[in-house]
């Protein structure tokens, strides 16, 4: 029993991981997928075997149920093959031509007159038995179909066949109450199975569209992020490089016209000033867009994150941190938001700033429900530089970084931790000394 086990685990294991290793949006398509397939095979199974226990015996009789049984497996294997390229083709990705419906077509009248011989024969009885059996063998045909066509013209092959099934049964002797019954079960039944197959494609059709959409929104963000730093370099540089510019034309036509070398001198000496205070301005730019301060990062992050469909909260003790402290947690802010945004299907994301007990260290841990693939296992699988590369900065200023994802709640937690004390504030010591410089 233990090697069965063992062997079971095995074999569903990898499907398991497969499976897990799906996107949202891919989970949800495939079940929907895997749904209707199951709901044709269910019908069919539940409403065409019930011939059986309720026609009455006879060799012939016998033979002519099982015939409809085994048609509509028939007809249902193939209705089902089809289904995936009627999606397919609902969703504009491959076109399904009408013809490839031709045999379920022909499949789906031989049970139908399966069954109504034996009515003729007076094998079955009850109205509600006969419609049922019908709509069993109608629904793959009617998933399938309904999907493909247009919504009027599934309407009218559906009223078609049930007018003219409904006229066979009465020609086949069968009474008018009982063919009232039989056409309103089928018909109730085929407008389920044409509902159940188009809403099914329907709501595929609208969650690419919305993933589609996270995904524009994602890369508007990022592009409006890019825009800001590209706006404030331009209103930092414009002004310097026009001053510049007139500057040294300046200089050049007094050299031109023979005028004293001082007053030449003289405006080189303002283009090296202006140049020098240009550089300073371009490094404070440059430095407040990668050691922005905490309470801005985790602003954009929320606005970046919410802009792509993730519902980001940030929770904060308002204790104050020192500056170098902040800088250290708002790169985890921003890198974090960022692995969120590229390879994480998150819905939430929260993210949680304080110290602990002692108050000796600063703590922030970012935690979001879009952990999948190799993201599972962060120090098995393989990871990207931003991770190693906030563990080289913390590590600059004594902190650590911890990353972990829960296979059991799908989340992955990054922990930031940074002391409050002299490592920072010698690191921003040293930074700064080499800015004056």
């Amino acid at each position: 029993m233990r090697r069965a086990r063992k062997v079971i685990g095995w074999w569903l294991n990898p499907g398991y991981r497969r499976w897990q290793e799906r996107s949202s949006t891919e989970q949800v398509e495939a079940s929907t997928r895997w749904m209707l397939i199951a709901y044709a095979w269910v019908i069919l199974a539940g409403f065409v075997a019930q011939l059986l226990p309720n026609t009455d015996p006879g060799r012939l009789t016998y033979s002519l149920a099982w015939a409809v049984l085994a048609t509509g497996l028939v007809q249902c294997l193939l209705c089902t093959a089809l289904l995936h390229q009627a999606l397919d083709s609902y969703l504009g990705t491959r076109p399904l031509p009408w013809s490839r419906f031709g045999v379920p077509a022909l499949l789906l009248g031989a049970v139908t007159a399966l069954t109504v011989a034996l009515v003729a024969l007076d094998a079955v009885e009850g109205g509600v038995t006969v419609g049922l059996a019908l709509y069993g063998a109608f629904a793959p045909f009617a998933v399938t179909f309904g999907i493909t066509v247009p919504r009027r013209t599934a309407a009218l092959f559906l009223c078609g066949y049930v007018a003219v099934t409904a006229g066979s049964l009465a020609a086949a002797g069968l009474p008018w109450t009982n063919v009232l019954a039989a056409a309103a079960v089928m018909a109730a039944g085929g407008l389920i199975s044409v509902f159940t197959g188009r809403s099914s494609a329907w709501y595929i059709a609208v969650i690419r569209e919305l993933e589609e959409a996270r995904g524009v929104q994602a890369r508007l963000a990022v592009a409006e992020e890019r825009l800001r730093f590209s706006r404030d370099l331009h209103d930092v540089m414009g002004q310097n490089l026009s001053a510049i510019a007139l500057k040294s034309e300046l200089a050049a036509q007094l050299v031109r016209r023979g005028a004293p070398a001082d007053a030449s001198v003289e405006q080189m000496s303002e283009v090296q000033s202006i140049a020098r205070a240009s550089q300073s301005e371009v490094r404070a730019v440059v430095r407040g867009y990668r050691d922005a301060d905490l309470s801005t990062e985790l602003a954009g992050a929320r606005g970046i994150l919410r802009a792509a469909g993730v519902d980001c909260r940030a929770k904060s003790d308002d204790a104050p941190l020192p500056g170098p402290v902040q800088a250290a947690l708002g790169w985890v802010v921003r890198e974090g938001a960022t692995n969120v945004l590229r390879h994480a299907d998150a819905t939430w994301c929260t993210v949680w700033v304080g110290s602990d007990a002692d108050g000796n260290k600063a703590l922030l841990v970012m935690e979001n429900d879009g952990v999948h693939r190799a993201a599972r296992d962060p120090e098995k699988g393989r990871t990207g530089s931003g991770l190693a590369g906030l563990r080289e900065r913390l590590a600059g200023v004594g902190g650590t970084l911890r990353s972990a994802g829960d296979s059991g709640k799908g989340t992955f937690r990054l922990t930031a931790e940074v002391p409050i004390g002299s490592p920072a504030d010698d690191a921003q010591g040293a930074g700064g000394k080499e800015t004056a410089e």
